[in-house]
């Protein structure tokens, strides 16, 4: 760290759709909401957001919306989404990915991407922080990132996450669990 830097401040890395808002399941699959009116705020997840904020960590949301890529969305329409839940979950930051599996970029989940830039950006300390998602994906971006990691079982018909350091039933439950742990 350079003289007069500020330390390394810890974060919890959040997935956006079935952590802070509802993902919409169609035959157990997780799916992003693609307008504003779609879009549910998970009960609760406010105020845990804000008692991680009191105890100090910066919260960074984490999103692939490989929908872009595919035609079915627009960055626009990205936009809109993650404004409905900016406005409602007190997030100190969002990092999405645009990408597809096809274009192998750094920034889509598994891949750190994400959360090595935010660590960059905002003098964040990957190994003193989290990675809480609800798909094998984010734990794994976590995992390779240095964070601890959190994965939230919501029963979707897809491989499960490798080896988190928690499961929750629910992000509440989640972000609790992280709060215990300081």
């Amino acid at each position: 760290m350079s003289p007069g830097a500020a330390p390394a401040r810890p974060a919890v890395f959040l997935d956006r759709d079935g952590v802070l808002n509802e993902a919409i399941v169609r035959d157990h699959k997780p799916y992003s909401p693609l307008s504003p009116h779609e879009v549910v705020v998970v009960p609760g997840i406010t105020e845990a957001c804000a008692r991680l904020r009191a105890a100090g960590f910066v919260l960074v949301v984490v999103t692939n919306q490989p929908d872009v890529a595919r035609g079915r969305q627009t960055r626009d329409g990205v936009e809109a989404v993650n404004a409905v839940v900016e406005a409602a979950v007190p997030v100190d930051a969002v990092y999405v990915c645009l990408h597809d599996n096809a274009d192998h970029c750094r920034c889509r989940k598994p891949e750190p991407g994400m959360l090595l830039d935010a660590a960059r950006d905002l003098g964040l300390d990957l190994g003193a922080s989290f990675m809480v998602g609800d798909r094998w994906t984010d734990v794994e971006a976590g995992r390779r990132a240095g964070c601890r990691t959190v994965y939230i079982d919501l029963g979707y018909q897809e491989p499960r996450a490798a080896a988190p350091d928690h499961t929750a039933s629910g992000p509440v439950e989640a972000l609790e669990w992280v709060l215990g742990t300081v």
